[in-house]
């Protein structure tokens, strides 16, 4: 099912922004499934995966579903998902973590198990693709490192990292599995982001081999606060966003930037908009001024790199991706829906 709604939102300003719009459309598609992991292709192709082992894919306003069930009866869930611009890869949650590759293409999406792994705190929190060849998913520990598997085949193999070349975990630091962005790679870079007793960057900048770890001004020291989000508009340039899960009005400590490919941080906008956010995103095509974060609490968006916010809807969602300066697609509870701003 599909519905749209039109929003009118007051121009505050003159500047070219596209926040500075006078009408926000949102066309909504149901879906029986939490979903927090989607990747686009254009305006009118969208992958994504999600609870109830179920995945699928939205073409020119057309649902397709599929679902996995394991052998025990039991159905993944799934919260990370790539695209290397051949086949959509999902990664499930919890023991086994299971990973998949996907025709998309073709009329029945069939899913081939490409990675397999079995522990008792094995826990995938997000999944990314630097090209074709090379992708990178990354998790809780399962020893005292973050769990790092990478494919340089384009995703027919995956290895698992051995722990020694991994910073060590500090005790109670983990990632968030909250809008598959925990994750970012960039050329040469990667960098994963911490949460819980610990809100820290791991930076890599030749694929995963080699890492360092940096501390942040962010919000930590408790199960559910720290970084929930990551993205970088170049090497050089990034924000990491997040808060505390168990108190999501607050704002301070929940939001900081990067000129430095991540070794240093700084925060912005403390104590002001936005509170928690789950998924942080920069606007294409609009020199790393214009950011979008969203979660629970609404959309937020910056048109000044992150100094100054407003929240421009207080829908909820968990993640967002975009497909040009004008238009998104946002994923929530059981919800679908593409955002486009209208000049």
């Amino acid at each position: 099912m599909t519905k749209s709604i039109l929003l009118l939102v007051s121009v505050l300003s003159l500047n070219l922004s596209i926040f500075a719009q006078d009408k926000i459309e949102f066309k909504d598609f149901d879906i029986p499934s939490s979903i927090r992991a989607i990747e686009v292709l254009n305006d009118s192709t969208l992958f994504f995966a999600g609870s109830n082992g179920i995945f699928g894919k939205l073409v020119n306003d057309k649902i397709t579903l599929d679902s996995i069930i394991n052998n025990d009866g039991s159905k993944p869930e799934f919260r990370a998902i790539a695209f290397n611009q051949k086949n959509i890869f999902i990664l499930s949650v919890g023991n086994p973590a299971m990973l998949f590759k996907i025709e998309p293409f073709q009329a029945k999406m069939i899913p081939k198990l490409v990675y397999l792994e079995e522990h008792p705190n094995v826990f995938y929190d997000a999944m990314t693709f630097a090209n074709e060849k090379i992708g990178y998913a990354m998790g809780d520990p399962t020893e005292e490192c973050f769990s790092f598997i990478k494919t340089v085949d384009g995703g027919d193999t995956w290895a698992k990292a051995d722990c020694n070349s991994l910073p060590k975990i500090i005790v109670g630091e983990a990632a968030f599995a909250a809008s598959n962005s925990a994750i970012k790679a960039l050329e040469n870079f990667v960098w994963m982001v911490s949460g819980g007793k610990a809100s820290r960057v791991f930076i890599s900048n030749d694929q995963g081999e080699n890492w360092k770890v940096v501390q942040t001004p962010m919000v930590q020291g408790k199960e559910m606060t720290g970084i929930y989000t990551c993205d970088f508009f170049d090497e050089n340039n990034g924000i990491i966003m997040g808060g505390n899960w168990d108190d999501k009005p607050e704002k301070i400590g929940n939001k900081a930037i990067t000129k430095d490919s991540g070794n240093t941080w700084t925060l912005i906008a403390d104590n002001e908009l936005p509170p928690y956010i789950s998924c942080v995103r920069y606007v294409p095509n609009t020199n790393g001024k214009e950011i979008v974060g969203v979660s629970t609490q609404g959309i937020f968006t910056s048109s000044d790199s992150g100094e100054h916010w407003k929240m421009i809807s207080d829908r909820s969602f968990y993640t967002i991706r975009f497909t040009q300066k004008n238009s998104a697609w946002l994923a929530g509870h059981k919800k679908i829906s593409k955002i486009t701003f209208h000049e």
